[in-house]
Protein backbone atom coordinates (compact mmCIF):
# COMPACT_ATOMS: atom_id res chain seq x y z
CA UNK A 1 0.00 0.00 0.00
CA UNK A 2 1.15 3.40 -1.12
CA UNK A 3 2.05 5.65 1.65
CA UNK A 4 -0.16 8.28 0.19
CA UNK A 5 -2.86 5.53 1.04
CA UNK A 6 -2.30 4.96 4.33
CA UNK A 7 -2.24 8.16 5.62
CA UNK A 8 -5.86 8.49 3.99
CA UNK A 9 -6.90 5.99 5.91
CA UNK A 10 -5.47 7.00 9.17
CA UNK A 11 -7.11 10.78 8.90
CA UNK A 12 -10.59 8.81 7.62
CA UNK A 13 -10.16 6.85 10.82
CA UNK A 14 -8.91 9.38 13.55
CA UNK A 15 -12.14 11.54 12.08
CA UNK A 16 -14.45 8.65 12.55
CA UNK A 17 -12.58 7.69 16.08
CA UNK A 18 -12.55 11.47 17.02
CA UNK A 19 -16.96 11.93 16.67
CA UNK A 20 -17.31 8.60 18.69
CA UNK A 21 -18.17 8.01 21.95
CA UNK A 22 -18.09 4.53 21.79
CA UNK A 23 -15.58 2.23 19.79
CA UNK A 24 -15.66 -1.45 19.89
CA UNK A 25 -13.04 -3.50 18.97
CA UNK A 26 -14.22 -7.15 17.86
CA UNK A 27 -12.84 -10.24 16.55
CA UNK A 28 -14.42 -11.34 13.09
CA UNK A 29 -11.88 -14.86 12.74
CA UNK A 30 -13.66 -16.95 11.05
CA UNK A 31 -16.99 -15.45 9.86
CA UNK A 32 -17.59 -15.47 6.09
CA UNK A 33 -18.28 -12.58 3.73
CA UNK A 34 -21.88 -12.49 3.91
CA UNK A 35 -21.91 -12.87 7.92
CA UNK A 36 -19.80 -10.01 8.06
CA UNK A 37 -21.87 -7.86 5.05
CA UNK A 38 -25.18 -9.02 7.60
CA UNK A 39 -23.50 -7.17 10.68
CA UNK A 40 -22.29 -4.02 8.72
CA UNK A 41 -25.82 -3.59 7.63
CA UNK A 42 -27.12 -4.19 10.89
CA UNK A 43 -24.91 -1.97 12.53
CA UNK A 44 -25.22 1.22 9.79
CA UNK A 45 -28.89 1.04 10.00
CA UNK A 46 -28.00 2.19 13.77
CA UNK A 47 -26.23 5.22 12.67
CA UNK A 48 -22.64 2.77 13.52
CA UNK A 49 -19.84 2.81 11.44
CA UNK A 50 -17.97 -0.45 11.21
CA UNK A 51 -14.17 -0.68 9.93
CA UNK A 52 -11.86 -3.64 9.37
CA UNK A 53 -8.55 -2.17 9.43
CA UNK A 54 -4.55 -2.93 9.75
CA UNK A 55 -3.82 -2.78 13.26
CA UNK A 56 -0.55 -0.41 12.39
CA UNK A 57 -3.07 1.98 10.86
CA UNK A 58 -5.73 1.85 13.37
CA UNK A 59 -2.75 2.27 16.18
CA UNK A 60 -1.56 5.45 14.18
CA UNK A 61 -4.80 6.81 13.61
CA UNK A 62 -5.88 6.23 17.63
CA UNK A 63 -2.88 8.05 18.91
CA UNK A 64 -3.49 11.49 20.86
CA UNK A 65 -7.53 10.86 20.84
CA UNK A 66 -9.92 9.72 22.59
CA UNK A 67 -9.73 6.46 22.34
CA UNK A 68 -6.24 6.38 22.41
CA UNK A 69 -6.23 3.82 25.17
CA UNK A 70 -7.48 1.12 22.68
CA UNK A 71 -3.97 1.41 20.87
CA UNK A 72 -2.34 -1.79 22.50
CA UNK A 73 -5.40 -3.41 21.81
CA UNK A 74 -5.04 -3.91 18.19
CA UNK A 75 -3.61 -7.32 17.54
CA UNK A 76 -4.61 -10.24 15.22
CA UNK A 77 -7.78 -9.82 13.12
CA UNK A 78 -9.83 -7.03 15.28
CA UNK A 79 -12.37 -4.59 13.59
CA UNK A 80 -13.75 -1.58 14.95
CA UNK A 81 -17.63 -0.40 15.42
CA UNK A 82 -17.95 3.34 15.85
CA UNK A 83 -21.22 4.86 17.81
CA UNK A 84 -21.69 8.25 17.81
CA UNK A 85 -24.99 9.08 19.39
CA UNK A 86 -26.13 6.68 21.90
CA UNK A 87 -23.43 4.26 23.39
CA UNK A 88 -25.91 1.83 24.77
CA UNK A 89 -26.99 1.43 20.90
CA UNK A 90 -23.57 0.17 19.63
CA UNK A 91 -23.31 -2.17 22.55
CA UNK A 92 -27.13 -3.52 22.19
CA UNK A 93 -26.34 -5.02 18.23
CA UNK A 94 -23.03 -5.98 18.61
CA UNK A 95 -24.21 -8.15 21.74
CA UNK A 96 -27.12 -9.38 20.26
CA UNK A 97 -25.17 -10.18 17.02
CA UNK A 98 -22.55 -12.09 18.78
CA UNK A 99 -25.38 -14.12 20.68
CA UNK A 100 -26.06 -15.45 17.30
CA UNK A 101 -22.91 -16.17 15.76
CA UNK A 102 -20.30 -18.13 17.70
CA UNK A 103 -17.46 -16.80 15.80
CA UNK A 104 -17.75 -13.51 16.28
CA UNK A 105 -16.82 -11.65 19.35
CA UNK A 106 -16.20 -8.53 21.41
CA UNK A 107 -13.42 -7.79 23.01
CA UNK A 108 -13.37 -4.35 24.27
CA UNK A 109 -14.42 -1.18 24.49
CA UNK A 110 -13.32 2.67 24.60
CA UNK A 111 -16.60 4.60 26.16
CA UNK A 112 -15.58 8.40 26.15
CA UNK A 113 -11.73 7.43 26.70
CA UNK A 114 -12.29 4.77 29.34
CA UNK A 115 -11.86 0.96 28.55
CA UNK A 116 -14.42 -1.17 29.19
CA UNK A 117 -14.14 -5.22 28.57
CA UNK A 118 -16.85 -7.66 26.88
CA UNK A 119 -19.00 -8.27 30.35
CA UNK A 120 -18.98 -4.34 30.54
CA UNK A 121 -19.89 -3.86 26.75
CA UNK A 122 -22.69 -6.40 27.82
CA UNK A 123 -23.81 -4.64 30.67
CA UNK A 124 -24.11 -1.67 28.82
CA UNK A 125 -26.59 -3.44 26.19
CA UNK A 126 -28.57 -4.08 29.42
CA UNK A 127 -29.24 -0.21 29.93
CA UNK A 128 -32.19 1.66 28.41
CA UNK A 129 -31.37 3.89 25.70
CA UNK A 130 -31.32 7.59 25.32
CA UNK A 131 -34.79 7.75 23.97
CA UNK A 132 -35.90 5.49 26.74
CA UNK A 133 -33.58 8.30 29.30
CA UNK A 134 -35.30 10.69 28.45
CA UNK A 135 -39.24 9.20 28.35
CA UNK A 136 -38.24 8.06 32.08
CA UNK A 137 -36.76 11.75 33.01
CA UNK A 138 -39.77 13.30 31.47
CA UNK A 139 -42.52 10.99 32.88
CA UNK A 140 -40.72 12.00 36.64
CA UNK A 141 -40.73 15.58 35.84
CA UNK A 142 -44.33 15.44 34.78
CA UNK A 143 -45.43 13.41 38.24
CA UNK A 144 -43.94 16.11 40.47
CA UNK A 145 -46.39 19.28 39.01
CA UNK A 146 -48.70 16.71 38.99
CA UNK A 147 -48.90 15.57 42.61
CA UNK A 148 -48.40 18.72 43.41
CA UNK A 149 -51.97 19.77 42.11
CA UNK A 150 -53.64 16.73 43.03
CA UNK A 151 -52.40 17.14 46.79
CA UNK A 152 -53.40 21.10 46.55
CA UNK A 153 -56.40 20.31 44.97
CA UNK A 154 -57.36 17.53 48.21
CA UNK A 155 -56.74 20.04 50.41
CA UNK A 156 -58.86 22.96 49.05
CA UNK A 157 -61.50 20.01 48.58
CA UNK A 158 -61.43 19.42 52.21
CA UNK A 159 -61.54 23.03 53.21
CA UNK A 160 -64.81 23.40 51.00
CA UNK A 161 -66.35 20.06 52.70
CA UNK A 162 -65.41 21.66 56.09
CA UNK A 163 -66.97 25.14 55.17
CA UNK A 164 -69.86 23.71 53.45
CA UNK A 165 -70.45 21.97 56.67
CA UNK A 166 -70.18 25.16 58.99
CA UNK A 167 -72.81 26.71 56.43
CA UNK A 168 -75.40 23.74 56.67
CA UNK A 169 -75.22 23.71 60.52
CA UNK A 170 -76.44 27.40 60.55
CA UNK A 171 -78.57 27.03 58.35
CA UNK A 172 -80.05 24.35 60.08
CA UNK A 173 -80.36 26.28 63.61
Amino acid sequence: MQKARKSEIIEALRAKADRAGIAVVTDFKGLKVEELTDLRVKLRAAGLDYQVVKNTLARKAVQGGTHEALAVHFKENCAVAFGYDDPVVAAKVLVDYAKTSKKFAIRLASLSGKIIDEQGVKDLSTLPGKPELLAMLLGTMNAVPTSFVSLFANMIRGLLYALNGVKEKKEAA
